[in-house]
């Protein structure tokens, strides 16, 4: 299951989407997001990992932090 969440950053809209059956769980992206908005999943995806995601989707502001960490590409923001 994808999950896609549209956010505001500076008057424009960005798109934060997370492949969550791809997602390993590994938790880097959650240590380098400024705002602290990605955690793990209590749930367990097809692969037997708890997947990343966004709390506070609103709070997020667009820097792709977490995109270029992603190991396996799994996190893309749009603008």
């Amino acid at each position: 299951m994808i999950v896609s969440n549209y956010v505001r950053r500076r008057n424009t809209l960005a798109k934060l989407t997370i492949d969550r059956e791809t997602c390993k769980g590994c938790g880097l992206c959650a240590d380098v997001c400024p705002k602290h908005l990605l955690a793990l999943s209590k749930q367990i995806n097809a692969k037997g990992y708890h997947p990343i995601g966004i709390e506070e989707q609103d709070k997020c502001i667009g820097c792709a932090f977490c995109a270029r960490m992603c190991p396996d590409a799994v996190i893309k923001v749009e603008k």
